[in-house]
């Protein structure tokens, strides 16, 4: 059975997160995205959908560690 599916560049992946080209490529460069399954031109990566479908980015979700502390009022007290 052939992979008939189309592969995404840099344009694709980056409509497909929302956000820009720029940065789908610095997303690249640090890691923070899948493997692509093509290389076969250089500088131009290209994923296969099914591999965002099966991926879930690194750090997405609440981060309770950046969630605003309560601040004491001194003149409660």
């Amino acid at each position: 059975m052939p992979d008939d599916q189309p592969l995404w560049g840099y344009t694709e992946v980056a409509a497909h997160l929302g956000i820009t080209v720029g940065a789908a490529r610095s997303r690249k460069s640090r890691g923070a995205l899948p493997a692509p399954d093509d290389e076969s031109i250089p500088d131009r990566p290209r994923w296969k959908p099914t591999t965002f479908a099966k991926w879930k980015p690194v750090g997405q979700g609440y981060r309770t560690d950046l969630a605003a502390k309560p601040t004491v009022d001194p003149a409660a007290r």
